[in-house]
C-alpha cells in the first residue's frame, strides 16, 4: 500500500513539473511564464519530496528530505515574486504606490 501512495505522490508531482514546463513553452511574455512555473514550485516539488521521505521510511532522512520540499516551496515563491518585481520594473510598468484612486484630488491636499 505504502508503494502505490508513493507512486502516486511521485506521478503527481512529475506531472506537475511536466505541465508547467509546457505551459511556459506554450505562453508569452515574462510574466505568464512566471505565473507557469508557480505549480512547479508550489505543488510538483514538495509532491515529489514527500514521495521520497515516504519511500525512505520515519527517520533522519525523511525528514531531511521533507525539508528540503519545503525550502522549494517557500524558496520558488520568494524567486517568482522578486523576478516579477524585476521584470516589471525593467519594462517601465511599475507604477507608483499611494496614487491609485487619487484622481481629482487637490495638489497639496493631505
Amino acid at each position: 500500500m505504502r508503494h502505490l501512495v508513493v507512486l502516486v505522490l511521485l506521478w503527481s508531482g512529475a506531472g506537475c513539473m511536466l505541465l508547467s514546463a509546457l505551459a511556459v513553452l506554450r505562453l508569452g511574455g515574462t510574466l505568464m511564464r512566471l505565473h507557469a512555473l508557480a505549480p512547479a514550485s508550489v505543488a510538483g516539488m514538495p509532491l515529489l519530496a514527500a514521495a521520497v521521505a515516504l519511500d525512505q521510511g520515519a527517520g533522519r532522512a525523511a525528514v531531511k528530505t521533507l525539508f528540503i520540499g519545503l525550502l522549494f516551496a517557500a524558496g520558488g515563491t520568494v524567486t517568482t515574486i522578486a523576478v516579477g518585481r524585476a521584470s516589471r520594473q525593467a519594462e517601465g510598468t511599475e507604477g507608483t504606490k499611494g496614487t491609485e484612486g487619487t484622481k481629482g484630488t487637490e495638489e497639496g491636499a493631505p
